[in-house]
């Protein structure tokens, strides 16, 4: 064991922040290029995008919960989540390398629909990413002890993963989505393999008896915190997949040629969503941590969900021009800040800790399943004639999660809010 993991130094809490960051920075970039990609370059219909968009999730139901569970009980290559991590990495850097050249995939095997290979190419992605990211934040609670050393460790994760999305969005905003890609290959590639030669995982973790953790899981209160934190990813990824179709009709200027609106809308899409992270990884050690050590954090998660609501009725209504687009999605960056922190530090104290790889996958259902239903909005965008429709189904969704949040109890109201999390996938 190298010394700054012993001493748990800022440059170890650093390097075990890396997988995480690159299984982020990933998915950065499907969220940001793929629908741009899909719509501009292979002129995929509305609906078809979702359709390409649903094949991630639908790997990701049983991918995160079982990889989870399989990585609580592997030793393999010295660790337990190292060849998880190993696998994932590199196999999501390939996929990205591929998603601008989905045509030519298709030559080399001979499929004439583009269709059916883009949802290849995104299942593996997104299978990747599933392989991955369950592990790279069990490793971190693997390597550090409980209490302010894992809280640090979770901290510095969020930090650096939260910095290297908005630099994701940021490149392809003022550069373009394809130097994003090109930057993106090298960074998920990089950041998930080499970090694993500086950090040794424990040969042992400690077991509980299995009937004490079956009265440690609340499942009731599970139940309503994977309802209410669902109801907020449909809203949430309904605006990833589809805010393409409201900027087209909406903020893009009607009448430019094919190319400037692809290039406009490509741009005003990356602003948007760096403006978004920039909140989003701000806020939740500056501003929700203290205030939730006030106010609780289901109360706190709450109120940030309702402000997201509103943001996207406005957006709806009022957002017409770049600039409008964007003090609102700053806006929405508040609830984000929320939905990518808070729930997981809440879930964390229903169950038992020493299955934390099986329940931090169980968790990630209530992300997956609703990206999955989230594909039927797709068809209601295509026959509709205003777009805006869009996000007043997504405001509706963030509305019905903060009416549900009240329903779980924060047994640690009066204490300060756990660490923050990259998002779920």
């Amino acid at each position: 064991m190298l010394d700054m993991q012993k001493r748990l130094s800022n440059t170890f809490n650093a390097i075990i922040s890396l997988p995480s960051t690159a299984m982020g920075f990933a998915l950065c970039i499907q969220i940001s290029a793929m629908s741009w990609l899909l719509s501009t370059k292979y002129n995929l219909r509305i609906d078809e995008i979702g359709i390409v968009w649903a094949a991630g999730p639908a790997a990701g139901i049983l991918g995160q919960v079982l990889i989870g569970f399989i990585s609580d009980k592997t030793w393999l290559w010295g660790g337990r989540r190292r060849p998880f991590i190993l696998i994932g990495g590199p196999l999501a850097a390939l996929m990205v390398f591929l998603l601008p050249r989905i045509d030519e995939v298709a030559r080399l095997l001979g499929i004439a629909n583009l269709v059916v290979v883009a949802v290849i190419v995104a299942l593996t992605l997104d299978l990747s990413i599933n392989i991955g990211f369950n592990p790279t934040r069990s490793l971190i609670a693997d390597v550090t002890p409980e209490g302010p050393a894992r809280t640090r460790g979770f901290t510095w994760m969020q930090t650096i993963s939260g910095f290297w999305g908005v630099m994701a969005y940021l490149i392809g905003a003022f550069i373009d989505n394809y130097a994003l890609i090109s930057v993106g290959v090298v960074v998920v590639f990089a950041f998930s393999v080499l970090p694993m030669f500086f950090v040794q995982e424990p040969r042992e973790l400690a077991v509980k008896d299995t009937t004490v953790a079956a009265t440690r899981t609340e499942w009731r209160e599970l139940w309503c915190i994977y309802v209410a934190h669902g109801c907020s990813w449909v809203g949430v990824q309904a605006m990833f997949v589809y805010i393409i179709a409201f900027i087209s009709q909406y903020i893009v200027p009607q009448g430019a040629s094919a190319a400037e609106m692809s290039a406009q809308s490509g741009h005003v899409i990356s602003i948007s969503f760096a403006v978004m992270n920039v909140v989003g990884f701000v806020m939740p050690a500056l501003v929700l941590a203290p205030l939730a050590a006030r106010i609780g954090r289901v109360l706190t998660q709450t109120i940030c969900v309702a402000i997201m609501a509103l943001a996207y009725f406005a957006i709806a209504y009022f957002a017409r021009t770049p600039a409008v687009l964007y003090v609102l999605m700053a806006l929405v960056g508040i609830g984000w800040a929320a939905v990518v922190s808070l729930p997981f530090a809440i879930m964390s104290e229903k169950v038992d800790k020493s299955r934390m790889g099986f329940f931090m996958g169980l968790f990630n259902l209530s992300v997956v399943i609703p990206q999955l239903l989230s594909t039927g909005i797709g068809y209601v965008l295509k026959d509709a004639a205003n777009k805006n429709v869009l996000f007043l189904i997504c405001g509706g969704c963030l509305a019905a999660s903060a009416l549900l949040w009240p329903l779980v109890t924060d047994k640690r109201e009066a204490q300060a809010g756990a660490p923050a999390l990259a998002p779920s996938h």
